[in-house]
């Protein structure tokens, strides 16, 4: 296992560093103005701009900023925002949490929904309830998460009055940002500051959650049938073991493998992919951040976050593979 992990990051290091370049070069290029242009607004003249240009350093070559960037990451600085000099580093630790407790309620939608819906797709293929549960789940993969995100707002914030559509909290009720997850506040808050926290967290997460819970609907039925179909399910069922056992100890322990490494995926995909699930909703996470930075050509925040991002996919999908050895023993790492 250790050999395995070493190796992994081995790999890991070569594709951020490919990544970190493309970035680099490409958020460059784009049209639109440079970084000094970004800096000075609407207030950019040619005498300003050359003398941002020379203070930050972007008069030199793209190489020598790329080998300087590169040494502060090296050093854990990812630089500090063009637009208001707060350091990224510090940010992020602000905003993430808000984007980590949406992809939390995202998967525990689509997962808790998702494997129960394949596994009765499963039990029943090719009938009447299969066909139910796979047009949900071409329904829910096919619609836009913006436009899923705007009718859940309008159909039960602004006609029905059930929810609320904007941020993470009510801001009347001033809920102190302790930890910034707005739940884990709201309980230190005390009151009833939870329930409208949550309340807030319903609608954001199901418009997230929608496309995983899609997919995991159809890689969960997909399994279990394949699963079902094998010699020693049939033998199983042939020794006299009862349904329950049956799918509990042959059926399920298998088939969670495919479905485990999905979930692993999307896990990492919901945490670089809220951006617009943020925007819709006003959530002060890291997606809609990532929106403004875009917007007003702020390159360090944007590679910085991509940069992150990537690190972030990585680490989940080795720590989905490490868990293929508890859920299946057979499995070893050389």
């Amino acid at each position: 296992m250790a050999r395995f992990i070493v190796r992994r990051l081995l790999v890991a290091i070569p594709v951020l560093l490919g990544l970190s370049v493309i970035l680099f070069l490409f958020l460059r290029l784009l049209p639109g103005g440079g970084p000094a242009e970004a800096i000075l607004g609407q207030h950019a003249t040619p005498q300003l701009v050359a003398q941002i240009t020379a203070a930050e350093g972007l008069d030199k070559p793209l190489y020598v900023q790329y080998v300087a960037y590169l040494g502060r990451l090296l050093h854990g600085d990812f630089g500090a925002s063009f637009i208001d000099g707060r350091e990224v580093a510090g940010t992020f630790l602000i905003r993430f949490p808000a984007t980590v407790e949406l992809t939390i309620g995202a998967l525990i939608f689509a997962v808790g929904l998702g494997i129960p819906l394949g596994r009765l797709a499963a039990r029943h293929p090719n009938g009447w309830i299969d066909g139910v549960v796979t047009a949900i789940s071409l329904f829910g993969i096919s619609i836009p998460v913006f436009v899923l995100g705007y009718t859940l707002a309008f159909i039960f914030g602004v006609e029905l009055h059930w929810l609320p559509t904007l941020g993470q909290n009510d801001p009347r009720l001033g809920v102190d940002p302790v930890t910034h997850f707005a739940i884990i506040d709201a309980i230190l808050a005390g009151h009833w500051y939870v329930i409208d926290a949550l309340a807030h967290l319903i609608l954001p997460s199901i418009a997230l959650g929608t496309i995983p819970l899609a997919v995991f609907t159809r890689i969960t039925r997909a399994s279990v049938i394949e699963v079902s179909n094998e010699d020693y399910v049939r033998t199983a069922r042939a020794k006299g073991l009862t349904d329950r056992r049956v799918n509990d100890r042959h059926i399920m322990r298998n088939a969670w493998l495919p479905v485990t490494t999905v979930i692993g995926l999307e896990t990492g995909a919901l945490l670089a992919g809220a951006v617009l699930t943020e925007t819709v909703f006003s959530w002060n996470g890291v997606g809609s951040w990532v929106v403004s930075s875009i917007q007003n050509h702020d390159y360090i925040v944007v590679q910085s976050l991509i940069l992150i991002f990537a690190s972030i996919f990585l680490t989940v999908n080795l720590i989905v593979d490490m868990g293929y050895a508890f859920l299946n023993p057979r499995i070893r790492y050389g």
